[in-house]
Order: structure tokens, then C-alpha cells, then sequence
């Protein structure tokens, strides 16, 4: 199945810097948001923002896959859609870090709906500028 959103990011800091900065709880806060994540196949776990009109503000997952450094899968649940999220690290040959981002399984109906997969295209790019800077 062809992945909903992919996204390349690229980053100067080491690996392990990233795997850790997707991994660690307290640094996942700076760039996503609260949560109670552990690197743990079958841990379930829950993203948590401020609350709005449309949105509860609370994102429950289950992580899938650890293959450290270079594999973290977990499922994403909000408003009723459930979708993967895998991220996918390599090293290039400049010494960079590769961080690959897709996201599936949005429904039909969502993908329906103008603006769901583009909001989250663009929520990721906004999550990777402060991951970004977390690194820096």
C-alpha cells in the first residue's frame, strides 16, 4: 500500500542523536508533545496537546516495530482514524542523517474530506522544524 503522506528529512546530528530524539519521551515533548512513549513493541501510549473545539487533544498509539537505530513503527489514533506512522533512519554518505516519514492507512472517507492528508503533511513539517531545532 502506498503510503498517505511521505516525507525526507535531513539532518546534520548523528543516528543515535535522532533515534534518540524519536524515542525519548521528555525529547519527543519538545517537538511533538506530551506523552508516556517507551520504545517497546506493544506499548501503548498517548500523544497529548491542548484541547480545541474540533479536537480532543489526546492521540492514542501502540508501538508496532523498534529496530534501533533505524526502524520505529507505531499506530496514531485521533478522531476516530487510525493510521501508521514509520519512521525510517539512514545514514548518507555526506555523514547526514536520513529521517524518512510515512504515514497510511487513512480512510477513504478522509482522504475524501479536502485537506486531511495536506494538514497532516503539514503538521509533520511543522513537527520536524522543532525536531530540528531540538537537535540543534
Amino acid at each position: 500500500m502506498k503510503p498517505d503522506v511521505s516525507l525526507d528529512f535531513k539532518f546534520t546530528s548523528s543516528m543515535e542523536q535522532v533515534w534518540h530524539a524519536l524515542t525519548d519521551s521528555d525529547t519527543l515533548a519538545k517537538w511533538i508533545w506530551n506523552n508516556d512513549f517507551q520504545p517497546i513493541v506493544g506499548h501503548k501510549f498517548q500523544f497529548r496537546a491542548e484541547p480545541n473545539e474540533w479536537w480532543d487533544g489526546i492521540v492514542d498509539c501502540e508501538v508496532l516495530e523498534v529496530e534501533e537505530p533505524h526502524t520505529l513503527s507505531y499506530t496514531w489514533t485521533s478522531t476516530g482514524e487510525t493510521t501508521t506512522v514509520t519512521w525510517t533512519l539512514t545514514q548518507g554518505s555526506d555523514g547526514t542523517t536520513q529521517l524518512h516519514l510515512d504515514q497510511s492507512g487513512f480512510s477513504e472517507e478522509t482522504k475524501a474530506r479536502q485537506g486531511a492528508i495536506e494538514g497532516a503533511t503539514y503538521a509533520w513539517t511543522n513537527m520536524s522544524t522543532q525536531l530540528e531545532k531540538v537537535l540543534a
